[in-house]
This record gives structure tokens, C-alpha cells and sequence, in this order.
């Protein structure tokens, strides 16, 4: 799932324009932000941050890049594959 503090309607838009298949989250208040450090001061936008979360709800990778987009996704992918071999 992905989530941001973007309105609803703007996740809608953004998942019919990217065809992602996954569920966007809307944390307008910030508060899932807040809980994983992610949350700047004042109306900035929240960092970007990735977290692979096991089915036992523990944190496999955290990815925080905000200069290279693809390395989200990437090591997102490689921890996938670590936990499937």
C-alpha cells in the first residue's frame, strides 16, 4: 500500500493515472507520518520513505532516499525476494 497526505480524490487520480493496482491511504493529518518519523515541521511535504513489513508485522527494509526514486523500489523488491528464497 502506499500513503501520503494527499486528499483522496488526488490519490484517485494518481493510482487511474499510474495504474499502481495497490491501495493508496490518505494521512492528511499526518499521523502515520508521525508514528514512522517521516513527518516534517510545519506544511512540508513528509519524507519519502519505503518500509517492507513482514506478515508478523516486523520491519524487513526501510528505504529513504529523496534524491534517488528507483532505489525505493528496487530494494523494495530485493528484500520481497529475500524473504520468498
Amino acid at each position: 500500500m502506499g500513503i501520503s497526505a494527499d486528499r483522496v480524490d488526488r490519490q484517485k487520480e494518481f493510482d487511474e493515472a499510474n495504474g499502481l493496482g495497490f491501495p493508496l491511504l490518505s494521512d492528511v493529518d499526518r499521523e502515520v507520518h508521525r508514528l514512522f518519523g517521516t513527518k516534517r515541521i510545519g506544511p512540508l511535504p513528509g519524507k519519502r520513505a519505503t518500509f517492507v513489513i513482514g506478515g508478523d508485522r516486523r520491519l524487513i527494509r526501510s528505504v529513504r532516499s529523496e534524491t534517488n526514486m528507483l532505489t525505493h523500489a528496487d530494494e523494495a523488491l530485493e528484500a520481497l525476494r529475500e524473504l520468498s528464497s
